[in-house]
């Protein structure tokens, strides 16, 4: 049984990596209404693993037991198939996800001969369960059952919430809507301020690597495009929002990352500026995404507003003053540009929040350092809201900041996190292990800015959630998968120097 365990092993760790590195991190099934049915047959085969790994950890299946788990390995080859059959229809897989899809196929296909003997053996002998425990090897099993059934659980959740989302009928456009050209339409500000576009009658171009999974999430009442290239002389584009780039958190901030993280912005943008160029009738206006860490690690006692200039040789702030850069290239050529720095945003489904709600309901929500680092943040609806805003007013150009008018510490913000799902904040992370865990990358969750919306409130943005108390408590409440309110019919936020104050 050597050769069997060892194999089964691999292929057990080998699943988990694909499902979070391809499933969770790269493609993040779980948010996309398309991937519904690729969910389902996910949950079905890992309820099949979880008995499968539990059932070999400790019992003999012998006689027509023997059968079931014959059964129970077709099913698991049926499912498999049809989830190869539902990948290939709904998203385009990297290279990467298809080799390794090779190499689990391959190596389920090994433990199956290998394992093929033994079960004769046991369907030669009478009908009945034998105890067969073998030491660390089961507990090793039971625990990757309970892992996958965990999973399994996880992904039956998630196909509930997503089927309770209901598709969108494309609006009825006016004659000569206008368009809107979107970049990182299908990520986390994307889809809402796509849906926030289509609502208000505006005919939506979205960019997108993946153009399967995008038209599978977006829905029919929105075009998308694999490449610039597709978007003729002659196309009428009225605005562009450039929000598409590789994650900043998460990976490490090696030399190799580091050039993804900027090439993935400011290469998009030259392509921008090319389309731009050979457009017959030029957009009026460009807002681009960038973020407060183009103030890098200032004090703690520093207040940045928009006039605030960059911190050079930081990478945050570098990458993100590259990125205004190739922006502000664009005003060369008539385009009023909106850089948007924003700050944390919160969201149910996705983003930064969920997983500190986590950590917080379990009990693991801890002041960073010495938590007195600033933590700028906004509501997602804000943060779409920002974006419209920024579309309608001809009188918005430059740095605006997209961060809430309560400043908090990073504690401060910790605590309220933890009182908002009913929990109390008591742990401590000393800076000095987090720095050596994370390298440069720590200087996001160490070194924070106090940063303060100037340009928006004195253009008469109305914040529709302008404390965080309030804020984390909507989300708290907010089911699963529905749509965020509309921006309007908010009460102005005035500058209060009380709120100013605020350090938690």
């Amino acid at each position: 049984m050597l050769m069997i365990d060892t194999v089964l092993i691999a292929q057990a760790l080998l699943g988990a990596f694909d499902n979070l590195w391809h499933h969770e991190w790269a493609a993040r099934l779980p948010q996309q209404r398309g991937a519904r049915r690729e969910l389902a047959l996910h949950a079905a085969r890992e309820a099949l693993y979880g008995a499968l790994f539990l059932g070999l950890g400790w019992w003999a299946w012998q006689g027509a037991w023997a059968v079931l788990v014959a059964a129970v390995l077709a099913m698991e080859v049926a499912i498999t198939l049809s989830d190869f059959l539902e990948e290939d229809r709904t998203r385009t897989l990297p290279p990467f996800e298809r080799w390794l899809h090779t190499v689990l196929t391959v190596s389920y296909g090994c433990f199956i001969g290998l394992f093929g003997p033994v079960l004769l053996d046991w369907w030669e002998h009478p009908t009945g369960l034998a105890p067969a425990g073998r030491g660390w090897v089961s507990v090793l099993y039971t625990l990757f059952a309970v892992g996958v059934w965990m999973w399994s659980v996880r992904n039956v959740l998630a196909v509930l919430r997503l089927g309770g989302v209901p598709a969108e009928a494309a609006p009825a456009l006016p004659r000569g809507a206008e368009t809107v050209l979107v970049t990182g339409g299908t990520g986390f500000v994307g889809r809402t301020l796509v849906r926030q576009l289509r609502a208000e009658g505006r005919r939506i171009l979205v960019l997108s690597r993946d153009v399967k999974q995008a038209r599978a999430q977006l829905g029919d009442g929105v075009s998308v495009i694999h490449t610039l290239d597709e978007i003729l002389p002659e196309t009428r584009l009225h605005a562009i929002v450039h929000l598409a780039g590789a994650r900043v958190l998460g990976r490490p901030w090696t030399t190799g990352r580091r050039e993804v993280l900027r090439e993935s912005r400011t290469g998009l943008t030259e392509s921008l500026r090319a389309l731009v160029q050979r457009l017959e009738h030029r957009p009026a206006v460009l807002v681009a995404a960038s973020a407060v860490g183009f103030y890098g690690a200032p004090a703690d006692d520093v207040l940045c507003d928009e006039r605030q200039g960059p911190m050079p040789g930081t990478f945050q702030s570098d990458l993100c003053a590259a990125i205004e850069h190739e922006a502000l290239r664009l005003e060369g050529l008539g385009l009023r540009v909106v850089r948007m720095r924003f700050g944390v945003i919160l969201g149910r489904d996705d983003g930064a929040l969920p997983m500190q709600a986590l950590a917080a309901r379990l009990g693991l929500a801890a002041r960073l350092g010495h938590g007195r680092q600033g933590l700028p943040w906004i509501h997602l609806d804000d943060a779409v809201g920002m974006v419209m805003w920024a579309l309608r007013r001809n009188d918005v150009r430059g740095a605006v900041n997209g961060v809430a008018p309560d400043l908090h510490s990073q504690w401060s913000f910790t605590q309220a996190l933890a009182a908002s799902v009913g929990r109390r904040a008591r742990l401590w992370m000393p800076g000095v292990i987090l720095r050596a865990l994370a390298g440069e990358m720590s200087t996001l969750l160490l070194d924070g800015q106090r940063v303060w919306p100037a340009r928006a409130l004195a253009g008469g943005y109305s914040f529709r959630w302008h404390q965080l108390d309030a804020a984390l408590q909507d989300l708290a409440n907010a089911p699963r998968g529905v749509a965020l309110s509309h921006h309007q019919g908010h009460t102005p936020v005035t500058l209060d120097t009380s709120s100013r104050a605020r350090q938690g």
